[in-house]
């Protein structure tokens, strides 16, 4: 097996993800590392965030990593080998005030990995630009957009929710191939 220094970020968090798995531990990929992911790396994130579909003990997701080389430190999981780090944010697994109904896999030699769908990504994306404002979240959603089929009428759906519709009409555009 490729060793953990040499893993992009898709196969360091499908071994992971999977290794947890064996230790009864199921969570699924969310934020950055996802948009890297779907981008190839053109966005670039160092943040493996997991949330947990059922939740753990934490020192059941201590011992699980330190199996593999990973060290707690404050809330992250540093591993020497690797600038990548790993962190379990609070569930429940959502995006604004929706909880996520599809989870999507992707295979690595390193393992399968669960993780948002390119048009949750997106949402989850947008829900910061939404809130906050944030331009880079809006990028990273058009990033994704470019590349993968998504459900624009879900994201319209999600946005009127959000009641952020006016918002998602003034960027649709930019969302659209």
């Amino acid at each position: 097996m490729k060793a953990i220094g040499k893993m992009t970020i898709g196969e360091l968090a499908a071994f992971v993800n999977t290794h947890l798995r064996t230790k009864g531990i199921d969570c699924v990929l969310t934020g950055g590392a996802c948009v890297s992911i779907y981008t190839e790396n053109k966005f670039t994130s160092y943040d493996i965030d997991f949330i947990e579909n059922v939740t753990s003990k934490r020192v059941d997701i201590i011992n699980a990593l330190n199996d593999i080389g990973f060290i707690e430190e404050n809330r992250y999981f540093k591993h020497p080998d690797t600038q990548y780090f790993i962190e379990f944010p609070t569930g429940p697994l959502a995006v604004g005030s929706e909880s996520i109904k599809e989870i999507h896999t992707l295979t690595f030699q390193t393992g399968k990995l669960k993780l948002l769908s390119p048009t949750d990504s997106i949402k989850d994306r947008l829900a910061a630009y939404y809130h906050w404002n944030d331009q880079q979240c809006l990028e990273q959603a058009v990033m994704i957009s470019k590349d993968h089929n998504i459900d624009i009428k879900e994201i319209e759906r999600w946005s009127k929710v959000e009641n952020k519709l006016e918002e998602f009409k003034s960027i649709k555009g930019k969302l659209l191939k």
